[in-house]
C-alpha cells in the first residue's frame, strides 16, 4: 500500500479532473452543437431527475466511505477496512437498483409534468441505470481515497469520459443523420432532437458502466491490505455508520442539484408565461422560446461554469481523508495545515479561471459554440454574471468535504437549504423582471451565502484561526492577472477571437504567476 501526500494527491485527482472535464467539454460542446437550444432542453430535462437521484443516493457514498475507511487505517484496523468495502458495495447497490426502476416508470409522466413534453421521457429511460452503475464506482472510488490512494479514481474517471464522448457522440450523431429511419422506428417520437438527445444520453449510461467495469477489473489484480485486528467491527454498526454519513450528504447534494430543477420550472414557466424572448430565435419555433433559453443557458453558461469547480472538488477528496485522520490521531496541527493549503489551493486555481471567463465571456463561447450563434449571444452575460457565484462554489467543495472528515456531514445540508432558498427566491423575484440574467444573479448570490456560512460553521468546529493575507493576497494577483490580460486581448483584438485568448492566457497567466511568487512566496508549497 503505497500512499500518497495530500499535495501530490490532490494534483493526481485534479489533473485526472482536467482530463474528464477536457472529455466532457469534448462531449457537451459538440452535443449542443448538434442538439442546439431544443434538444438540449430535451437532454436537460433527463438529467434534471438523474441528477437529484444520483445525488441522493450515490453523492454521498465515496465521502461515506473514504472517511470511514480512512479513520480505520490510520489505527491499522484494516479488516474492518475490508468489511466496510464489501457492506458499501450490498447496502449501495440495493439502494441504486429500485431508484433505477423507479426512475424509468417515471419518466413519461414526470417530462409531461416538468414542461419538458412526453418526447423527453426516452432519454430518462436511458439514464436511469447510470444510477446503480454509480452506486458501485462510488464505493470504489471512496475505498481506494480512504486510503490515499487517488490513482483508481482518476484512472476511472478518464476511463468514463473517453467512453463517454465515444459513445454518446456516436449514437446522437447516428440518429441525427438517420432521421427517417428513425422515426420509421419509432413512430411515437415527434420530434427527432428527443430521440437524438436520449441517443447522447445512452452514452452516459455506458460511460458509468464501463467505470464500474474498471473496478471489477482492478480487484482482479489488486495487492491484498495487511492482516488487521483480531475482531473487525460488525457489518450492522459499519451499515449504520455508513448511511448516517451518506445520508446528509446525499440530501445536501440533492439540494445543491435542486438548483437545476429550480432553473428549468422557473426559467421556463416564467418566461413561457411573460413571453419576453417570443419570436427573437430563428432556432425556436412558436411557443418554443422559453425552452430555447432553458436549454441555451444549461447547456452552455452552466456547462462552462461547471468547468472549474469540478476540477476544485478534488481538493476536497485529499483534505476529506487527511481531515477525518487528523481527527482520529488528535493533531490539530495537521488539520490546520491542510485546511489553510486546501482552500489556498482552490482559490489559485479559481481565482484567474473566473476573471478570463467572465472578460472573455463571448471569444470563449463563441470558440467553444461556433455553431450556435443565437444561444452563445444569449448566454455571454450571464456567463459573466456566474463568475463571482463560480469563485465561491469553489472555495465551497473543500470546505464541504473536510467538514465531513470531521464528522459534521448534516452541516454540508443545513447550509445548502438556505443556499437553495435564497437561490429559489431569487429566480422568481428576479426572472419575470430581467429574464435569464436573474438566474445567474440568483445562483453567485446563493453561493456567496453557502461560502460564507461554510467557512464560518468549519472555522468554528475545526479551531483554525483564519489567515487573511495569503488568501489577499491571491485575490490582488488574480486582479493584476485581469488587467493584464485585457490589455493584452485589446491589442490583438484586430486578429480574431483566437489570437485574442491566446495573447491574453499567455500575459495574464504570466502577470499571474509572478505576482504569486512575490506576494505568496513559498506558501503553496509547504508540505501537507
Amino acid at each position: 500500500m503505497k500512499k500518497q501526500t495530500y499535495l501530490k494527491g490532490s494534483l493526481i485527482l485534479m489533473a485526472s479532473a482536467v482530463a474528464a472535464k477536457a472529455l466532457g467539454a469534448a462531449f457537451r460542446i459538440p452535443l449542443t452543437n448538434m442538439l442546439g437550444g431544443v434538444g438540449m432542453g430535451y437532454f436537460g430535462c433527463a438529467y434534471s431527475i438523474f441528477m437529484p437521484v444520483y445525488a441522493l443516493i450515490v453523492t454521498g457514498i465515496s465521502s461515506a466511505v473514504a472517511r470511514l475507511t480512512a479513520s480505520r487505517a490510520a489505527l491499522g484496523l484494516y479488516r474492518s477496512v475490508r468489511r466496510i468495502r464489501s457492506t458499501a458495495l450490498l447496502i449501495f447497490t440495493a439502494a441504486g437498483v429500485p431508484a433505477s426502476i423507479l426512475m424509468a416508470v417515471l419518466a413519461r409522466p414526470y417530462s409531461i409534468y416538468s414542461s419538458g413534453g412526453p418526447e423527453a421521457a426516452a432519454g430518462i429511460v436511458m439514464i436511469a441505470p447510470a444510477v446503480v452503475f454509480g452506486c458501485i464506482t462510488a464505493v470504489e472510488r471512496g475505498y481506494f481515497e480512504g486510503l490515499s490512494n487517488m490513482y483508481p479514481t482518476a484512472l476511472s474517471q478518464v476511463a468514463e469520459g473517453i467512453v463517454k464522448v465515444a459513445a454518446g457522440l456516436w449514437l446522437c450523431g447516428y440518429v441525427t443523420a438517420h432521421g427517417e429511419q428513425m422515426r420509421r422506428l419509432f413512430p411515437w417520437v415527434t420530434d427527432i432532437r428527443a430521440l437524438a438527445a436520449a441517443a447522447g444520453i445512452l452514452g452516459v449510461t455506458l460511460s458509468t458502466a464501463a467505470a464500474a467495469l474498471y473496478f471489477g477489473i482492478m480487484r482482479l489484480f489488486s495487492a491484498p491490505l495487511p492482516a488487521g485486528e483480531e475482531r473487525p467491527e460488525s457489518r450492522r454498526f459499519i451499515a449504520k455508520e455508513l448511511v448516517r454519513a451518506a445520508l446528509p450528504i446525499g440530501v445536501a447534494a440533492l439540494i445543491t442539484d435542486l438548483s437545476a430543477l429550480i432553473d428549468m420550472w422557473s426559467i421556463i414557466g416564467c418566461l413561457s408565461r411573460n413571453g419576453a424572448y417570443e419570436g427573437l430565435f430563428s432556432g425556436a419555433a412558436a411557443g418554443e422560446s422559453a425552452q430555447f433559453v432553458y436549454g441555451s443557458f444549461s447547456g452552455i453558461a452552466l456547462t462552462v461554469f461547471n468547468l472549474v469547480p469540478s476540477v476544485t472538488n478534488m481538493l476536497g477528496k485529499g483534505a476529506l481523508t487527511n481531515t477525518a485522520a487528523a481527527r482520529e490521531l488528535g493533531s490539530p496541527e495537521a488539520l490546520k495545515r491542510s485546511s489553510i493549503q486546501a482552500l489556498l489551493t482552490a482559490e489559485v486555481i479559481a481565482v484567474p479561471a473566473a476573471a478570463g471567463l467572465g472578460i472573455f465571456a463571448p471569444e470563449v463561447l463563441g470558440l467553444l459554440f461556433p455553431r450556435q450563434p443565437e444561444e452563445v449571444a444569449l448566454c455571454v452575460f450571464p456567463m459573466r454574471l456566474l463568475m463571482p457565484g463560480m469563485l465561491c462554489l469553489c472555495l465551497s467543495f473543500p470546505v464541504f468535504s473536510m467538514l465531513q472528515g470531521l464528522g459534521r456531514a448534516s452541516a454540508p445540508l443545513k447550509i445548502m437549504l438556505a443556499g437553495t432558498a435564497a437561490k429559489l427566491a431569487g429566480n422568481l423575484v428576479l426572472l419575470p423582471v430581467v429574464g435569464v440574467e436573474g438566474a445567474a444573479v440568483s445562483t453567485s448570490l446563493s453561493y456567496a451565502l453557502i461560502l460564507a456560512l461554510a467557512l464560518r460553521t468549519y472555522l468554528r468546529e475545526a479551531g483554525i484561526k483564519p489567515e487573511v493575507k495569503p488568501f489577499a493576497a491571491v485575490l490582488y494577483a488574480g486582479a493584476m492577472c485581469a488587467g493584464t490580460s485585457l490589455l493584452a486581448g485589446g491589442m490583438a483584438e484586430r486578429f480574431g477571437s483566437l489570437a485574442v485568448l491566446a495573447c491574453a492566457g499567455t500575459t495574464g497567466c504570466a502577470a499571474y504567476i509572478a505576482t504569486l511568487r512575490l506576494t505568496l512566496g513559498k506558501k503553496l508549497k509547504s508540505p501537507a
